[in-house]
C-alpha cells in the first residue's frame, strides 16, 4: 500500500453531479487527507430557462468553483456543450488525457444507464477509456499511468437494462451538512432551474437564512430510496443520507486490502 495520498477524480456530466451522487464519500476523503479533482464534462449551458447559455457558462464555473473550495478541492469545467453530449472519440480522449494527467487512484462516474443522456455518454465515454488509458499508442504524447485506477459508478436507482449493484455502501449522514454546502453554491440550479423544471412553489428565498433547511430537506427527500434500496438492517438503524458506489468491471482491480483507502467508511455489500 502507498503512503501517499489517496488521489481522486470524479467525471460528472455536469458542475453539481460529483456532490449530489457522492459528495459523502469526497468528504470522507477529504477528511484523510486525499487529493480530489471534479471534473464537469460539460459545460452546463443548458440548466436553466431564463438565463442566455453564456451567461449561464460563466455563473456555473464560478458556482462549481464555490462548491469546490467547500471541500477543498480542485474543480474543472470542460466545454463540451450540455445537452448535447455523446461517448464520441474526442470526450474519450479527454478522459484519457485528463486520468493520465491526474494519475488516480479511485475514479468515480455515472453508469452508462440513466435518466440523462448525458450521464450515459459520461458513463459509456469512461468506459471506454478504462482499457485504451494504458495503451501508448493511443493519445500519444501523454504518460501512461504506472497502473490502471479503479473505477466505480456512483449510485442510481434505475434497473433497465441493468439495475445499479451496490459494492460499498456508506452512510454519508455524518457529512450531511458539507453536502448540502456544496450543492447550496449550486443556486442556479436547486434554487432555480429544478424548481422550475419540477413546477415547484419555492417556500424561501435563496436569499433566506431558511434557504440551506429547505434544501437539505429537499434534497433527503429526493434521496431517501437509496437507504430503502441499499441500507441493510444488520449494519444499523437505517441512515439519513446513503451513497453506493458499484466497481467497474473494465478498469483496475480493486484489492481487499486497497478497500478501505478508496471507500473509506463503507459498508462492502
Amino acid at each position: 500500500m502507498s503512503n501517499e495520498p489517496c488521489r481522486v477524480l470524479v467525471f460528472g456530466a455536469h458542475p453539481d453531479d460529483a456532490e449530489f451522487f457522492a459528495g459523502g464519500l469526497l468528504h470522507a476523503h477529504a477528511k484523510q487527507g486525499s487529493v480530489i479533482r471534479l471534473v464537469s464534462v460539460t459545460n452546463g449551458q443548458s440548466g436553466h430557462h431564463e438565463i442566455s447559455s453564456d451567461a449561464l457558462v460563466l455563473r456555473r464555473r464560478e458556482e462549481a468553483r464555490r462548491a469546490g473550495a467547500v471541500l477543498g478541492c480542485e474543480v474543472r469545467v470542460w466545454d463540451y456543450p450540455d445537452g448535447h453530449l455523446t461517448a464520441s472519440l474526442a470526450v474519450r480522449e479527454s478522459i484519457i488525457r485528463e486520468i493520465r494527467e491526474f494519475s488516480p487512484d479511485l475514479v468515480l462516474t455515472h453508469r452508462p444507464w440513466d435518466y440523462h443522456p448525458d450521464h450515459r455518454a459520461v458513463g459509456q465515454a469512461v468506459q471506454d477509456a478504462s482499457y485504451m488509458v494504458m495503451v501508448p499508442k493511443i493519445v500519444p504524447g501523454t504518460r501512461v499511468p504506472d497502473r490502471e485506477p479503479v473505477v466505480a459508478s456512483m449510485v442510481d436507482l434505475f434497473t433497465k437494462p441493468v439495475a445499479f449493484q451496490a459494492d460499498f455502501v456508506l452512510d454519508a449522514t455524518p457529512y450531511l451538512d458539507g453536502v448540502v454546502a456544496m450543492l447550496s453554491e449550486h443556486r442556479s440550479q436547486f434554487g432555480e432551474w429544478l424548481p422550475w423544471i419540477e413546477k415547484l412553489q419555492m417556500p424561501v428565498s435563496v436569499d433566506s437564512p431558511q434557504w440551506i433547511e429547505w434544501l437539505k430537506g429537499w434534497y433527503l427527500e429526493r434521496v431517501s430510496s437509496r437507504a430503502e434500496r441499499f441500507w441493510k438492517s444488520h449494519w444499523g438503524q437505517t441512515p439519513k443520507l446513503v451513497e453506493a458506489f458499484e466497481i467497474s468491471e473494465y478498469a483496475g482491480r480493486l484489492s481487499q486490502v486497497a478497500q478501505q483507502r478508496l471507500f473509506p467508511g463503507c459498508h462492502v455489500n
